[in-house]
């Protein structure tokens, strides 16, 4: 058990990047009065929290509907968050993250930014609920309880990150963050690995 909830915690926290998503979030209201800010941190966390829950609880169901084995979606969830990883490693946009700064600013400066894109896709991304979807399948009732523990505690963490964007944008600045999400990037690969191995071991087993 321990061992779980360190590599979905760890696993979270670098697919979310509570710290990644400062700087963009920071970008994305700039000019709101501080109280709007905070409202908009506090609604897109709630927004995304609840996608999260729904694929967390419903995520077997919707395999089943779908005729996947749990072995199956390990491999190809692997296969997207290593895709993921590369692409927070090299810095380059393979389509499971979102646009990049300024593109943001460009597109959503002034709209309610909220529900798109803070809420879907940043927090409750491809990445994210791929994540969801490979720690839930056939876990027992005490094992999805804890993992739910540690998402809504990463979310937690995510949430406060957004509130003190100002804060860690002054700390660590972009180039602090960005060395930091490569770093977390080359650990979610090893983890994307370890995920095919297993469901290739499930499928052989």
């Amino acid at each position: 058990m321990p061992e779980f909830v360190f590599n979905s915690f760890v696993t979270l926290l670098v697919v979310i990047d509570p710290l990644g998503l400062a700087p963009i979030f920071a970008a994305l209201t700039r000019g709101y009065p501080q109280k709007r800010k905070r409202e908009t941190a506090i609604r897109g966390t709630f927004l995304g929290t609840i996608i999260l829950l729904i694929f967390a609880l419903a995520g077997d169901v919707l395999l089943s509907a779908l005729g996947i084995g749990i072995p199956a979606f390990r491999i190809a969830g692997g296969v997207l968050l290593f895709l993921l990883s590369l692409d927070m490693v090299f810095a380059s946009p393979a389509g499971l993250r979102s646009r990049t700064v300024r593109e943001q600013e460009e597109d959503d400066f002034g709209q309610d930014v909220s529900v798109f894109p803070l809420a879907i896709p940043l927090l409750a991304g491809p990445g994210a609920i791929t994540t969801v979807l490979l720690y839930t399948g056939e876990r027992s009732p005490a094992e999805l309880g804890v993992f739910i523990t540690v998402l809504l505690f990463v979310l937690l963490l995510t949430l406060l990150s957004l509130l003190l964007a100002p804060r860690i944008m002054g700390l660590f600045g972009e180039t602090g963050a960005n060395v930091l999400s490569r770093v977390l990037g080359v650990l979610l690969a090893a983890l994307a690995v370890q995920f095919v191995l297993d469901g290739l071991q499930a499928s052989l087993a």
